[in-house]
């Protein structure tokens, strides 16, 4: 990265104080695995639950680095052409349209048919160059002059292959192009890999990034989480959701409610003016939060016990 943004990684705290101005609470060791991914030059590989803040980590670097995000999104058959460049056939088309119309000027009546072979092979080459480059994700990321943060998001769902092309990349910061040669970075972006967990990781990957494993907060970080993303909610009513979402993750249920759901159902409930939780209003707003309907059964057994808990909890 430029020496620019020294300023911002001259210490841990910095960092976290400038990830709340961006409405982004983190730990500790969040913030020093970001200052010292920065000052090492490596990504960062974060692990964790869905809706932890993953990819909102990514966000935040950019927005306080004042970067532009450039996100690789990952899936099942992700393949070079879609991650790093494809050829713009349809202008290679056109040109070698525009090039037929133009042979009777480049190959004279007198030379042999070896001769014009060899005159319009001339032209090979200007068919695979850069005017005929598309650029995806990763070669936009290593062409960024003021440097870049680069986001490959969910790189488990990717196939062993697609992670091995990564190593190359991660390592030395540089991609090969047959048609063109290597391309190195004009400045290192700022890595962010993230992963759900769906597949184990190489070590081979893994040797080549800082770990980071975001787990569900505890209950006063995620109440900070809440009065930043939703400052009009009261704390009395911030106390209780919060309260109340903690008590559903313990449960044995399906998909337990991330960071994000419980930003919207806060959002939700401010909607609605409660001021606060009934066993009504959160069997109305449920689904803002659970997502199967199996798990709702199961969370509706317990509500009156779990809704008398959180209110108790802000001593209502």
């Amino acid at each position: 990265m430029s020496s620019k943004h020294d300023e911002k990684f001259a210490s841990i705290p910095a960092i976290q104080d400038g990830f709340r101005e961006a409405c982004y609470i983190t730990s500790r060791q969040t913030a020093t695995t970001v200052f010292l991914a920065y000052h090492l030059g490596k990504p960062i590989l974060v692990e964790g639950p869905a809706g932890v803040g993953k990819t909102e980590l990514a966000k935040t670097i950019a927005t306080y680095l004042d970067l532009p995000l450039i996100r690789l999104q990952c899936y099942e058959g992700l393949d070079e052409s879609k991650a790093l460049y494809e050829w713009k056939y349809g202008k290679q088309l056109l040109y070698t349209q525009l090039l037929r119309d133009k042979l009777d000027h480049l190959v004279n009546k007198e030379d042999s048919f070896s001769q014009s072979i060899d005159k319009l092979h001339q032209y090979d080459d200007i068919f695979f160059s850069w005017h005929f480059l598309e650029p995806r994700p990763l070669l936009k990321a290593l062409q960024q002059k003021d440097g870049t943060v680069l986001l490959i998001d969910e790189v488990d769902k990717s196939d062993d292959e697609f992670e091995a092309f990564l190593l190359e990349v991660l390592s030395d910061y540089q991609v090969s192009i047959p048609e063109i040669g290597t391309i190195h970075s004009v400045t290192k972006p700022f890595v962010v890999l993230t992963s759900n967990n769906t597949r184990e990781l190489s070590e081979a990957l893994k040797r080549r990034c800082l770990h980071l494993y975001i787990p569900f907060p505890d209950p006063a970080l995620e109440r900070d989480i809440i009065h930043i993303r939703v400052p009009d909610i009261s704390k009395s009513l911030t106390l209780q959701l919060v309260t109340f979402i903690q008590e559903v993750r313990k449960l044995d249920i399906k998909k337990v409610p991330s960071i994000s759901e419980t930003i919207d159902w806060a959002r939700v409930l401010l909607i609605l003016h409660a001021d606060n939780l009934h066993p009504d209003l959160v069997r109305e707003t449920l689904h803002i939060f659970i997502k199967f309907e199996e798990d709702i059964r199961i969370v509706e057994e317990q509500l009156h016990h779990l809704t008398t808990q959180a209110v108790r909890a802000s001593g209502g």
